[in-house]
């Protein structure tokens, strides 16, 4: 679990604790369940990594809702767009081995997550890799309930594929945008795990 679990779930085991103590059981047990639902979000759990070269993985748990052909910063690029819902883990991992080139984070709105102007109106967090395949871009993006994003890295640092590298609070989306040309491995409606599925193989490029 990450730490920031921990902050979260104290507060409300003591809730817990303390009307037990008063002999409100309904109230303790509506604590208990509260904090066990929320160290459930947090959690963290170890992934085996592809040994593929080629392979980019996923940087977020979740459904794929989206893949659509679009351009960034004056250049194509394929969307693929993870909707993480409240139950998947929220721990995000870096697609590909690489260097942090770019952070940027963009104030917004709080649109829900799945709709298709998220990718764009919401509040996010944008960071690129420069890879052995180009440059990969990947989207933390707030949704209407997730309200805050964390990322630990900065820029000039080296990335191994699937790193541990942030998370978004409480369910929300993720974006990568791929060269056009590297072909993909999943389509809408796949179900994704961050650090282990495999998003799209780059032929003849080592991704690290």
């Amino acid at each position: 679990m990450v730490k920031e679990g921990y902050w979260y779930g104290l507060p409300l085991a003591l809730a817990a604790i303390g009307c037990a103590a008063l002999g409100l059981g309904f109230a303790a047990a509506f604590f208990v369940i509260f904090c066990a639902l929320v160290l459930n979000f947090f959690r963290d759990p170890e992934r085996a990594i592809p040994s593929d070269p080629s392979a980019i993985v996923s940087p977020a748990d979740g459904r794929v809702v989206q893949i659509v052909e679009e351009t960034h910063a004056g250049s194509p690029v394929r969307r693929i767009s993870i909707f993480m819902s409240p139950l998947d883990v929220h721990v995000n991992r870096s697609p590909a081995a690489g260097e942090l080139s770019e952070i940027a984070y963009q104030k917004g709105r709080f649109l829900v997550a799945s709709g298709p102007r998220a990718s764009v109106e919401n509040e996010q967090n944008v960071f690129t890799i420069d890879t052995q395949a180009g440059p990969i871009v990947v989207k933390q993006i707030a949704g209407l309930v997730a309200r805050r994003i964390v990322f630990w890295k900065r820029a000039g640092e080296r990335l191994t594929r699937g790193e541990r590298v942030g998370l978004i609070k409480f369910g929300s989306r993720v974006d990568v945008l791929l060269d056009p040309a590297i072909e993909l491995s999943v389509r809408p409606g796949d179900r994704v795990r961050a650090g282990s599925t495999i998003l799209a193989i780059a032929p003849g490029r080592e991704m690290g």
